[in-house]
């Protein structure tokens, strides 16, 4: 009996473990949108401050608004990643009987 609980100790370990590593890729992730979003700004910035402004207007607009969409698309993403996440972390919880039997596992 008590290699069983061992067992679903370690099913509880490796299932939170890889949850939290998903949690770490979601974030990960949306800084890497930030990180897109911030370079496409930049160019957008640099492209007004080097060249004549009157010439360049539209591809600074294009960079701006390419910058913003990929700002709300990793928001997006985050939350939509992170709702599912959650969801997924309810089934963890069926191994928690258990261990309320053994005071050492509370």
């Amino acid at each position: 009996m008590n290699s069983t609980k061992n067992i679903n100790k370690d099913i509880i370990l490796r299932e939170k473990l890889a949850l939290q590593r998903t949690l770490l890729a979601n974030q990960s992730t949306f800084l890497s949108f930030l990180r897109t979003s911030m370079y496409f700004m930049m160019a957008g910035l640099t492209i007004q401050n080097v060249f004549d402004h009157s010439k360049y207007l539209i591809l600074e607009i294009v960079l701006f608004v390419i910058s913003g969409g990929v700002f709300l698309l990793g928001i997006y993403n985050y939350f939509k990643n992170k709702k599912e996440i959650e969801k997924s972390e309810v089934q963890i919880g069926n191994f928690k009987a258990d261990y309320l039997v053994d005071n050492e596992y509370i």
